[in-house]
C-alpha cells in the first residue's frame, strides 16, 4: 500500500508540468530570435550544408551552429514541422526543471523539493524562453548542471561530477561561445574552496569532452574562411562588449529582474538576502553566485532581459527560502499574508476587469486567448485571496503556487506563448492554399531586406512558405512565371509592369507575393 502511495506520488510530481510544458496546438515564431535559428536550420536541411550557418546566400559567422544544428536534427528524427523544432528547448526545460527539484534536495532537504522547480516554470521569464526556440533554455539549463555538480563534489571520489563540471563548460560555448566565462567567474569563490578539483585528469576530461562539438565545428568551417572562426566570434564579442543597440545603463537589471522574475520577485530578494550573514557553504551558491553574476553583467554593455536565466533556478529556491522566512517571522508575517491575500489579488481583480472593459477590443486577441486569460488572471487572484492567517505553512504555499501554475497554464493552452504570430501564420495558411503557388517555389528578393520590420517579417514569412526557393537581388532575375516576395515597389502597381501581384494585405506589409508574367 505505502509503495503505491510513493509511486502514485511520484507519477502525480512528473504530470502535474505538463500543462506548464506542452502544447499541442498550432505552432509560429516570432522573428528574433528563434525564427532566425529556426529559418537557418531550414536551410541546414534543405542545403545539406550542417557546417555553416546562413543568411540566404551569405555565411553568418557571428555565432555558432549549436541551436541550428540541434533544431534541425530534431526536425530530421521527428519530421519537418514546427513542434519539432521545439524539442530541444523542451528537453533542456524539463532537465532543468528536475535539477533545480535535485538543487533543492541538497542546498535544503527533500521537504518540499518539488515547490522550486513548481515556482521557476511560472516565472515569467523561465516560462517565456521555454517555450521559445532559442539557445537560452539550453544554456542556462547547462548552466544549472554545472553548479549541480559542484555542489556535489564533496571530495576526489566523486569522479562522475568533477567530469560533470568540467564537461558543461565546452557544451555551454557551443551555445553562447563567450557568455561561459560569467557564470565561471561568478562561481570563483565557490571554486576556490574546492580548487583540488581542477587538477583532477577527469576535470581535465570533462572540458576535452565537452568542448569536442565545438572542435569538430571549428575544424569543419575553417576551410572556407580566411580566418580560424574563433576571430569571428570575438569580434561579435567585442560588438557586444562595447555599446551597440542592446546597451543599457548600469542599474538596468536592478529593475529588470524583479519584472521578468513576477510573481516571485519580493520573495526571491529577500531569500537572497537571508543567506549573506550565514555560515553555512550554500551561500556561496545562494547568494554569492547570483549577486556576482548580476554585477558582472551589469558592466557588460549589453543587457538583455535573458541574459539572468541562468541564475533562475538559484531564484526559485531563494523564492521558497523567502516565503519560509516570511512566514515563520513575528514581525513581518501579518504584513505577509495581507499583501498576498488582500493587495496583490485586488490589484489582478483590477487589472481583469480593466483589460475586460477598456482594452481587450483594441487588442488583436482572438476569443479563445481573451478568455484562457481573463480566466487565468481570475483564478490568480481567486486562489491568493483564499490565503487566511490560520493556514499552516504547506496550505499557503498550495494556494501561493496554485494560483501563479492556473495562470501560466491557461496561458499556454491559450497559444500566446508559442502561436506568437498566429495572424501571419493563418496568412500564409490561406496564401498556400492558392492554385498559382501550389508546388511551386517562392524566391525572396533580398535587396527589400533593408530594416529591422522589412527583416522581422521576412523570416517568418519565409519559414512559413511550403517551398522557399532562392534569394534574387533584382526581380529582374526573375524568370517567366517565377514566384517572389517582393518589398513594395511602385512600378508594380502600373499596368504595363512584367508583374503581377497574386497576394499582399496588411499583415505581411510590405511584403508582398508577386509573379513574373
Amino acid at each position: 500500500m505505502h509503495k503505491r502511495i510513493f509511486q502514485f506520488k511520484y507519477v502525480f510530481k512528473v504530470l502535474i508540468f505538463i500543462p506548464l510544458i506542452f502544447y499541442f496546438g498550432k505552432r509560429s515564431y516570432i522573428a528574433f530570435d528563434e525564427g532566425f535559428y529556426a529559418l537557418q536550420a531550414r536551410w541546414i536541411l534543405e542545403n545539406g550544408n550542417w557546417t555553416i550557418p546562413l543568411w540566404w546566400n551569405e555565411y553568418i559567422l557571428d555565432r555558432t551552429i549549436g541551436l541550428q544544428f540541434l533544431i534541425a536534427k530534431s526536425q530530421d528524427i521527428f519530421g519537418r514541422n514546427t513542434f519539432s523544432a521545439y524539442i530541444p528547448t523542451t528537453t533542456a526545460a524539463i532537465l532543468m526543471l528536475f535539477i533545480t527539484f535535485k538543487l533543492h534536495q541538497e542546498l535544503l532537504n527533500k521537504k518540499y523539493a518539488i515547490v522550486s522547480p513548481l515556482i521557476l516554470s511560472t516565472t515569467y521569464l523561465w516560462f517565456d524562453y521555454s517555450h521559445m526556440a532559442s539557445q537560452d533554455i539550453i544554456y542556462s539549463c547547462l548552466v544549472t548542471i554545472g553548479v549541480f555538480s559542484l555542489i556535489k563534489i564533496k571530495s576526489k571520489d566523486n569522479k562522475f561530477y568533477i567530469f560533470l563540471f568540467g564537461i558543461w563548460i565546452g557544451l555551454s560555448f557551443m551555445m553562447k561561445t563567450f557568455l561561459v566565462i560569467v557564470p565561471l567567474l561568478s562561481l570563483l569563490p565557490y571554486i576556490y574552496k574546492k580548487k583540488k578539483i581542477l587538477f583532477s585528469q577527469f576535470f581535465v576530461l570533462g572540458i576535452i569532452i565537452g568542448f569536442i562539438p565545438y572542435l569538430l565545428w571549428s575544424f569543419s568551417i575553417n576551410p572556407y574562411l580566411d580566418k580560424n572562426i574563433i576571430f569571428y566570434l570575438f569580434d561579435k564579442f567585442n560588438i557586444l562588449s562595447n555599446k551597440n543597440t542592446f546597451t543599457n545603463p548600469f542599474y538596468y537589471y536592478f529593475w529588470n529582474i524583479p519584472v521578468t522574475f513576477l510573481p516571485w520577485s519580493i520573495f526571491a530578494i529577500v531569500g537572497t538576502i537571508l543567506n549573506i550573514s550565514e555560515n553555512k557553504e550554500s551561500k556561496y551558491v545562494l547568494t554569492f553566485f547570483p549577486l556576482i553574476l548580476i554585477s558582472i553583467l551589469s558592466i557588460f554593455s549589453t543587457k538583455t532581459p535573458y541574459y539572468p536565466l541562468q541564475i533562475s533556478s538559484i531564484f526559485a529556491i531563494n523564492t521558497f527560502l523567502g516565503i519560509e522566512y516570511l512566514f515563520n517571522s513575528k514581525r513581518y508575517k501579518k504584513i505577509f499574508i495581507f499583501i498576498t491575500s488582500k493587495i496583490i489579488p485586488l490589484l489582478i481583480i483590477a487589472l481583469t476587469l480593466t483589460y475586460y472593459f477598456f482594452l481587450k477590443n483594441i487588442t488583436s486577441f482572438n476569443f479563445k486567448e481573451n478568455t484562457f486569460l481573463i480566466v487565468g488572471l481570475l483564478f490568480f487572484g481567486l486562489s491568493w485571496y483564499f490565503i487566511k492567517p490560520k493556514n499552516s505553512f504547506k496550505e499557503i504555499l498550495i494556494a501561493l503556487i496554485l494560483g501563479p501554475y492556473l495562470f501560466t497554464s491557461f496561458l499556454l493552452q491559450s497559444g500566446l506563448f508559442t502561436d506568437r504570430s498566429r495572424e501571419l501564420r493563418e496568412t500564409m495558411e490561406y496564401v498556400s492554399t492558392l492554385e498559382t503557388v501550389k508546388n511551386e517555389p517562392i524566391k525572396v528578393n533580398i535587396t527589400g531586406i533593408n530594416n529591422s520590420e522589412s527583416q522581422s517579417k521576412i523570416i517568418r514569412i519565409a519559414l512559413l512558405t511550403p517551398q522557399l526557393g532562392e534569394s534574387v537581388e533584382r526581380i529582374d532575375q526573375l524568370k517567366k512565371s517565377e514566384l517572389a516576395w517582393l518589398n513594395e515597389l511602385k512600378e508594380i502597381k502600373n499596368m504595363n509592369s512584367p508583374y503581377e501581384v497574386i497576394y499582399e494585405n496588411d499583415i505581411l506589409k510590405p511584403w508582398k507575393l508577386i509573379k513574373k508574367k
